[in-house]
């Protein structure tokens, strides 16, 4: 089922999200419902807080990514078969250089800025029948992986851009929050005036 996506203003995307365990009601259809939702805005990551739901899951397919003509064939493989449910996850730790990436966000549709993040991370985290994995990803699956982990700490993609980017997209950020935005996939806008 696709689910409505929380638009930018939604407290819910605040929240620091809380553990689940594996007795989490619907946890699989959830999942299913998360990807179908993901796929139908043509995402590469979804977080549960997007759907309204203060939970530490996210997922992830970086197959769109794999046609980037910079990817080595490593990357490349890699990408097109990075598609799986993080619970519960911990970065541990993130190194490398710190390289600039156009990201945006289905919270936050129409607006794309440079991000900078770590190159390299390593994660822990349960898959969708609770066993616990640590693995490292770099490049761009670590990028898309960093961009819905935050969404887990209730932290934007908007909060890493610098003062004056902030000041040049906050009439953006305002039209979002009260629904004047027109995209292509279902969302619910907290702040919009009842009856409009």
């Amino acid at each position: 089922m696709v689910l409505p996506i929380v638009a930018y203003g939604d407290p819910v995307l605040r929240k620091k999200a809380k553990d689940i365990t594996k007795e989490h009601p619907n946890l699989t259809e959830l999942i299913d419902n998360m990807f179908e939702t993901m796929y139908n805005a043509h995402g590469v990551g979804l977080a549960a807080p997007q759907i309204g739901l203060p939970i530490r899951l996210f997922i992830i397919d970086t197959e769109p990514f794999a046609d980037d003509e910079e990817n080595t064939e490593e990357e490349i493989a890699i990408l097109k078969t990075l598609k799986k449910p993080f619970i519960n996850p911990i970065i541990l730790e993130e190194t490398g250089e710190e390289w600039a990436f156009n990201e945006g966000c289905l919270s936050i549709p129409d607006v794309r800025e440079d991000v900078f993040r770590k190159e390299t991370i390593k994660i822990r985290y349960y898959d969708e029948n609770f066993v616990e994995h640590t693995e490292s990803y770099s490049g761009l699956a670590a990028r898309v992986i960093q961009h819905e982990y935050d969404h887990i700490e209730g932290i934007l993609f908007t909060d890493k851009l610098s003062s004056l980017k902030k000041r040049l997209i906050k009439g953006k950020l305002g039209n979002i929050s009260i629904g004047k935005i027109r995209v292509d996939y279902r969302m619910k806008f907290p702040l919009a005036k009842k009856g409009r």
